[in-house]
């Protein structure tokens, strides 16, 4: 019914994110609460309701129920927090944490210095950031003949980019799951299978809520693959793209990666094949964390944007200006070959900003970056 009649529904709820979809991919509006006012909607059954003057609910005698009826005096508050934290119960829970936890004791494990990955776990998956490891660092190089990815709008979050939440039985996620018998009752979240870097990658950018202006109308991953323009999730257009050897980029608006610091966010837009993201603006933490990741993060210059340059995805992009001694924060051009032959160039900020994220970069990244530098000391 949701979903047939576009309904905007809406969900409360106590956590730490209200993230459209975190709750249900086809719920809209979520919003935060403290634990008793989720009680309090829930009892009530509708969040159509003032709950300072409706009731909630009818009694046994049939009189209304308002929510200063039921709401905890501070006397009851600190009764039930005085219960909650006695001592003694923490000390023979937490002093001897197998013997009160047997369950904890069944959980099948493995022994030895070194884990043995399960090659049919949907949840762990040995992590690709290593392939074809060597301890030469590589060099800065101009980006050719990339395609765009993406052409995304302002305040895009990195849980847009990278969701935590449930996992649409559609989605490329959705799909890899049950081709590995896993049923969609049974697909848990994102958040849950972030040790599967299968399922992440799948999962970038694929955010029921995100918006690819290179496909107008849509929501969803979805964006185009050219040459030609068919339609197809931005995960399979990655695929195709990447079989290719063809590079990708991203461009956005401002506040490009908002919200909670999700490494996914970068690692999975690494493992899309994007090699640069062209934005008005990044927020701090994620700008850096593509830097970690080995991705490029570009800025325009002001007044500069994805619309005052008609950007629709049929075009390929260079990056030029980056295979000559590289410093933080210096210009480089943003070369736009466009459809029709015409090409453009747009000046556009590197922003790596600092002389330690030039070397992360040249690396591939911080974690071969780490990596080198403990092998070098041994």
């Amino acid at each position: 019914m949701v979903v047939k009649n576009d309904l905007i529904a809406a969900s409360v709820l106590s956590g730490n994110r209200n993230f459209e979809a975190r709750v249900h991919q086809s719920i809209k509006a979520n919003f935060l609460m403290s634990p008793p006012l989720v009680v309090a909607f829930a009892l009530a059954g509708t969040v159509n309701i003032d709950l300072s003057s409706d009731p909630i609910g009818k009694g046994k005698d049939g009189a209304d129920v308002y929510l200063r009826d039921i709401w905890p005096t501070m006397d009851e508050v600190k009764a039930v927090m005085g219960q909650a934290m006695d001592p003694e119960t923490y000390r023979r829970l937490y002093s001897d944490f197998t013997s009160e936890n047997p369950l904890w004791n069944e959980i099948p494990s493995s022994v030895g210095d070194v884990y043995e990955w399960d090659a049919k776990s949907t949840y762990i998956q040995q992590p690709p950031f290593f392939e074809n490891f060597t301890m030469q660092p590589g060099t800065f190089s101009d980006i050719k003949g990339a395609k765009p990815l993406a052409i995304l709008g302002d305040s895009v979050t990195t849980d847009h980019i990278s969701p935590a939440g449930s996992i649409k039985a559609t989605s490329p996620a959705g799909k890899y799951l049950i081709e590995n018998g896993v049923q969609p009752s049974d697909f848990n979240s994102y958040g849950s299978r972030r040790g599967n870097d299968r399922i992440m990658t799948r999962g970038t950018f694929a955010n029921v809520r995100i918006k690819n202006l290179m496909v107008p109308g849509t929501e969803g991953g979805v964006t185009r693959f050219y040459p030609g323009g068919e339609q197809m999730s931005i995960y399979d257009a990655s695929i195709k793209y990447q079989a290719g050897n063809t590079p990708l980029v991203v461009v956005a608006g401002q506040e490009y990666g908002t919200g909670s610091s999700r490494d996914w966010a970068a690692k999975g837009t690494r493992l899309l094949g994007v090699k640069a993201v062209v934005a008005r603006s990044f927020e701090r933490i994620h700008r850096s964390n593509l830097v970690g990741m080995g991705v490029l993060p570009l800025q325009f210059k002001e007044g500069v944007t994805a619309e005052t340059l008609n950007l629709d995805g049929t075009e390929t992009y260079d990056v030029v200006g980056l295979d000559h001694g590289v410093k933080p924060q210096q210009d480089v051009n943003l070369v736009i070959h466009r459809a029709d032959g015409s090409s453009e160039i747009v000046p556009v900020k590197l922003r790596i900003d600092t002389a330690i994220e030039i070397d992360y970069y040249q690396h591939g990244g911080i974690l071969p970056y780490v990596l080198r530098q403990l092998i070098s000391q041994n």
